[in-house]
């Protein structure tokens, strides 16, 4: 019998299995890490996938692993672990969990929208989630306190709610089909409030910044602003095709009004289905910046440490 073939030890898992320099190959990874059914997976399941990934980054190879079977043990891995901390990540925080929640949350916010506590309630629940989605994914592996996370918690939440109302009072002076866009108003004004708030931190203080080899330089706030920026964008885009999405079905809403809520949560998962990974592949999950653009302190930092580097690179962030 033929001895059983073992795979090679080189393959470089740190990275994604794609090519991250084009669209497509950054589409099909966030596919991969953003597919909601990740969150079905056990603890057993995660522990297991973690437990091959440590191996196999120490140069061992658990006996009879394919290369296929690799990549899932990552891609399982990196959908529910943190890239910096490598801390397991909160169930609902993932990015695999984008798409059932927030085809309930929009659903809701697109069907209640009419009255003040209906916009104020699911405001605070849109906005407590992003703010537990923002901490999740945020960029770094420098420890949160608890006053920190809740005065960010606090002036996140706020800030957007606040948004939202008054978006929605300026919307019972307009026609009431524009009055329907005013949720994808007010999410996308307050993901430009609760994603920096939530991760003030970085911009305060710095997020990691390596060479192409992952040596870390030290920490930059202006790498923080480009990341906390492409991340909103990215987020704002995701939004919107499920906040349009009632347009496809506004005879039907019409007609029978009690199929309202269904139809708009079905739809809004639908939409968010392929707008959640392909919004996040916008933009490389490593971004890089110049170092002629980091802080001055910091240049002279990497140009007497590292002279030969010209590129930094860091975690963006979901």
């Amino acid at each position: 019998m033929a001895a059983e073939c073992t795979i090679s030890t080189s393959i470089n898992i740190k990275e994604p299995r794609w090519d991250q320099g084009t669209f497509v190959g950054r589409a099909k990874h966030f596919f991969t890490v953003t597919d909601p059914r990740n969150i079905l997976l056990s603890n057993e399941q995660l522990e297991k996938a973690c437990q091959i990934i440590l191996d196999y980054k120490k140069g061992v190879v658990t006996p009879g692993l394919t290369e296929d079977e690799l990549w899932r043990a990552k891609y399982v891995f990196d959908s529910a672990f943190h890239p910096d901390t490598g801390e397991k990540m909160l169930l609902i925080g993932r990015m695999s969990a984008q798409v059932p929640m927030n085809m309930t949350i929009t659903g809701c916010m697109m069907t209640f929208y009419r009255t003040t506590p209906a916009v104020l309630f699911w405001q605070w629940i849109n906005q407590s989630f992003n703010a537990i989605v923002n901490y999740t994914n945020r960029s770094g592996d420098a420890p949160i306190t608890v006053n920190q996370l809740g005065t960010a918690y606090v002036s996140a939440t706020t800030g957007a709610v606040a948004t939202a109302l008054g978006l929605n009072a300026l919307a019972k002076h307009v026609y009431p089909l524009i009055g329907r866009f005013v949720p994808f108003a007010a999410v996308a004004a307050a993901n430009c409030i609760n994603i920096p708030l939530m991760r003030q931190r970085e911009l305060k203080h710095g997020i990691p910044v390596t060479d192409e080899n992952d040596n870390r330089l030290g920490e930059s706030s202006k790498a923080a602003q480009q990341a906390i920026t492409q991340v909103v964008v990215s987020r704002i885009l995701m939004a919107s095709p499920g906040m349009g999405s009632f347009i496809l079905n506004l005879s039907i809403l019409l007609q029978f009004p009690w199929m309202s809520a269904p139809i708009q949560v079905g739809l809004v998962g639908f939409c968010l289905v392929f707008a959640t990974p392909l919004c996040c592949a916008l933009f490389p999950q490593k971004s890089s910046m110049a170092v002629s653009r980091l802080e001055p302190e910091l240049q002279e930092k990497i140009r007497a440490s590292h002279p030969g580097v010209e590129t930094v690179y860091f975690n963006k962030g979901l």
